[in-house]
């Protein structure tokens, strides 16, 4: 696809649009060099299955196994740095009154390309809790520890109950935090526009998010480099990777 030449009417509405909500999914993550979630299972993982090990039965089952799995890939998160489609998403926010931001990901991209009040659906590896009292736990990343060489590696102890800290993600099993949800939809139903970038629609209930909007009658704008099931409720779907597409976008609306 030229990118540089959008629907008129598409650049229209973005430079109009008072209310913009943003969605983003592992595509965006990927374009770092972060792995998908499946896509993690490597090296010492090679041989777990990813939805046994994201389950809160698994960390009963075996804690040190689990936590050594997401500090390996909280490890792959702090080695990466944004995209270019996290910046452009950055830059948007400081071009239209508003711009709420959700994302299915689990790392800090977002924020470390200059989003504030980023929403994270699913949770962040870097806002782990308490098993038990669901107590906060602070990580230092400067002293990051690597699992053994059989992949395990022991929690940290809680200091308000002593019990042990599980990531900060939606496992398996779990419900997305009902409030997260509710302002999510609020927010996709009460816009203007809806990006969805890097997204494969097909992870629920995220995936109704577009659906949703849509039958609000918010204009929605997918950016993805493949056909998707979301495909048919978009007004304009993009064709790219969303560290090229997405910047050219912004580019062509505000500069």
């Amino acid at each position: 696809m030229d990118f540089t030449n959008f629907d008129p009417e598409l650049i229209t509405t973005l430079q109009g649009a008072q209310k913009i909500t943003v969605l983003t999914g592992a595509g965006v993550s990927a374009e770092s060099g972060i792995p998908t979630f499946r896509d993690a299972l490597t090296g010492l993982w090679a041989n777990f299955d990813a939805e046994k090990l994201a389950t809160p039965e698994a960390f009963r089952r075996d804690p040190a196994l689990v936590w050594g799995w997401y500090e390996w890939r909280r490890a792959q998160v702090l080695a990466a740095v944004p995209n270019a489609a996290h910046v452009a998403i950055s830059e948007l926010a400081r071009r239209v009154p508003q711009l709420t931001l959700f994302t299915q990901n689990v790392d800090d991209l977002h924020e470390r390309a200059g989003s504030t009040e980023v929403q994270h659906l699913h949770g962040s590896l870097h806002h782990p809790r308490c098993f038990e009292c669901a107590s906060p736990f602070s990580l230092v990343d400067s002293t990051f520890e690597m699992p053994a060489e059989d992949g395990r590696l022991s929690p940290p102890q809680c200091q308000t109950c002593a019990g042990k800290i599980r990531p900060g993600v939606v496992w398996f099993n779990e419900l997305l935090p009902q409030g997260m949800l509710d302002r999510a939809f609020k927010s996709t139903s009460s816009s203007d526009l809806l990006i969805v970038v890097g997204t494969s629609g097909n992870v629920h209930p995220a995936a109704r998010l577009p659906k949703e909007a849509s039958r609000a009658g918010c204009k929605v704008i997918q950016i993805n480099p493949e056909k998707t099931a979301l495909d048919s409720v978009c007004t304009w779907n993009v064709r790219g990777k969303a560290g090229v597409a997405l910047p050219a976008l912004v580019n062509c609306a505000f500069l």
